[in-house]
């Protein structure tokens, strides 16, 4: 009977228990969801979002500094392009600043009038010069002109082209030194310059004539001629061109010296 309890001892089957080891591999298991760590890409999506802001920041600054300097250099040249100024003084030639001041800003000109020692606003009186059989001409009252810009404020770079009309003024403005400096100044730089009737006067003091062929009023002739010039012996209705200067002897020429120095500024009509 006592051999018949033995094999009772066969519960030692507790054995298989061991497998419950395998829980471990509940450990191993968890270990394993442990690549998941390659969500640490993510960390490396972040950087190339770094670069992004870079170039965003880069393109409109470096747009911005080029156009700058490029706009204003522009506007000037226009501006400059479409302004004249104008030489007068008191007893100027009716006709002489009348008819150039109105016919330029016909066609879209700026025209600038001065006069020594005066501002805009101020007026200058002018003279009618006429013929009317006499050895030379006759010389009446005019109208009054006024100005509309400041003389001391006058910057020759500020302008395309310089017109200096007869009359009495030509005689004593040229004693100006600032008025002989503005002439130089648009010769040296070779824009357009037109002097009509005495208007020469003032070329001739500016010392501009030498070795250029230039008319005015005949009596003007000797002056053109004892500063280096060559006078131009022309009807009156006419003018001449040399380089950057248009001269004409007197107010019938105006039709013709208005269209040469419309030409050399670069304006084109046509109808």
């Amino acid at each position: 009977m006592a051999t018949a309890k033995k094999p009772a001892k066969t519960p030692a089957k507790k054995a298989p228990a061991k497998p419950a080891v395998k829980p471990a591999a509940k450990k191993t298991a968890a270990k394993k969801p442990a690549p998941a760590k390659p969500a640490k890409p993510a960390a490396a999506a972040k950087a190339p979002a770094k670069p992004a802001a870079k170039p965003a920041a880069k393109k409109p600054a470096k747009p911005a500094a080029k156009a700058a300097p490029k706009a204003p250099t522009r506007t000037a040249e226009k501006a400059q392009a479409k302004k004249l100024l104008l030489l007068a003084g008191d007893y100027v030639e009716d006709y002489e600043i009348m008819v150039p001041f109105q016919a330029l800003l016909m066609l879209g000109y700026q025209v600038d009038a001065v006069c020594p020692d005066k501002k805009a606003g101020d007026i200058v009186r002018t003279s009618i010069h006429d013929f009317e059989g006499d050895q030379t001409y006759s010389e009446k009252r005019g109208h009054n002109f006024r100005l509309n810009k400041d003389f001391a404020k006058v910057d020759t770079k500020e302008y395309a082209g310089l017109v200096i009309p007869g009359g009495r003024a030509p005689e004593y403005i040229r004693l100006n030194k600032r008025v002989i400096q503005i002439v130089q100044e648009f010769d040296r730089a070779k824009k357009p310059i037109a002097a009509v009737c005495h208007g020469p006067l003032v070329l001739v003091a500016a010392g501009v004539l030498k070795g250029k062929t230039a008319s005015a009023y005949p009596a003007c002739g000797p002056d053109v001629v004892c500063a280096g010039g060559k006078y131009a012996d022309i009807p009156l209705d006419k003018a001449v061109v040399d380089g950057n200067l248009v001269t004409a002897p007197a107010w019938p020429a105006h039709p013709d010296w208005i269209a040469k120095f419309a030409a050399l500024l670069g304006a084109r009509i046509s109808i």
